[in-house]
């Protein structure tokens, strides 16, 4: 916690639980709308000149977005087509950088697609042969249980990524293959809870769309602890031991204010609505969605709480325990958060609401 950035956030720490803090942002990206609609950053600090270094957003059909730390577009690239006419065409979802590749999950084409970066963009430099994760052939990737959420890291040597699938519960350990051009190949799966045991003996389901579980999207990798931090978005946040070809016991470490209420999905609206009162079974922080989660040092944790476009500080190193909360001025409904500290002191973080579109927004310190 040494840096600018770092002490900036100390604050918050000291607020009163009534108090929120509020950021103002630095820099903004300019506006994207559909089909173009920012999703998740990451950061890839240039170590030459780190005034220097990128930013990058996921544009889901837009494909993948470049910036310069002012917020100004220095490139845009474009996610792939289908094989067929017909085919659903690629949609790009989740970021995280490794060294200088960045990993994006096109959830579209339920691939991982892997862009080398520098200071003037991205180039793709995906294996062409690069298999599905989840699905077995086209035919199942376009029925859209594909890669969504996504974190990269190192564990025991080895450069790793993992997703999670679209409307399941599933996520995928992949080994990263490094050549002329990077494919990722998965070594492990792991299937987290569907329903959950109550205090009071009950067994609660979240409520979904039908035909779905709930899905995990926001994630990050504590590469220095071998951990994963995973976010149900109708849950919570889990901690799951990671290791170069496996996932540890999952321990679900923070669970959203709704965990346990009794829920229906209204068709008339196509959301869910409360079914009943809430027995206060859930956490005290996270309004669902849980989403996008980015590692502040050695011990903090920081996670977007969508449903009231708050964010949340843990401290993640022993007890797992939430400090304080802040917002970011304009930012409303964030699906993602980066942020990275030293030479450069920059958090980014998308903003899901802007009245003509979506986009990102930068604070430096």
């Amino acid at each position: 916690m040494s840096s600018s950035l770092a002490l900036a956030l100390v604050p918050l720490f000291l607020a009163a639980p009534s108090a929120t803090p509020v950021l103002e942002p630095t820099a903004v990206t300019q506006t994207f709308g559909d089909p173009a609609d920012a999703d998740d950053p990451a950061i890839w600090v240039n170590p030459a000149n780190p005034e220097r270094s990128v930013v990058l957003g996921t544009l889901k059909e837009g494909g993948l977005a470049a910036f310069d730390l002012s917020g100004r577009t220095i490139g845009t690239y474009p996610a792939p087509a289908g094989p067929t006419p017909d085919s659903k065409p690629g949609r790009f979802n989740n970021v995280d950088v490794l060294g200088d590749l960045a990993f994006v999950s096109d959830r579209g084409r339920d691939r991982i697609r892997v862009y080398r970066v520098d200071e003037h963009g991205a180039k793709d430099v995906t294996n062409p042969r690069t298999k599905p994760v989840f699905s077995a052939d086209e035919t199942e990737v376009d029925e859209q249980h594909t890669a969504y959420g996504l974190a990269a890291g190192t564990v025991g040597g080895k450069d790793v990524v993992v997703t999670s699938r679209r409307s399941e519960t599933r996520i995928a350990l992949l080994q990263v293959e490094k050549g002329r051009t990077v494919d990722t190949k998965v070594v492990s799966t792991l299937d987290l809870p569907k329903k959950f045991k109550l205090p009071n003996g009950k067994t609660w389901q979240p409520c979904e769309e039908p035909g779905d579980d709930p899905q995990l999207e926001g994630m990050v990798i504590d590469s220095r602890a071998g951990v994963l931090y995973a976010a149900q978005e109708d849950v919570g946040i889990w901690r799951i031991p990671l290791r170069a070809k496996g996932f540890g016991q999952p321990v679900l470490v923070d669970e959203v204010r709704t965990f346990g209420a009794p829920m229906k999905f209204d068709e008339a609206t196509e959301e869910c609505v409360a079914d009943g009162p809430n027995p206060g079974f859930g956490g005290k922080w996270l309004e669902a969605d849980a989403e996008g989660l980015t590692l502040l040092g050695d011990d903090m944790l920081i996670a977007s709480s969508q449903g009231d476009s708050r964010f949340v500080l843990y401290r993640r190193t022993g007890s797992f325990k939430a400090l304080s909360d802040f917002k970011v001025a304009g930012v409303e409904h964030s699906d993602g958060a980066a942020i990275v500290t030293g030479k450069l002191n920059l958090l980014v973080v998308h903003d899901g609401e802007r009245p003509d579109g979506t986009g990102f927004a930068f604070l430096r310190r």
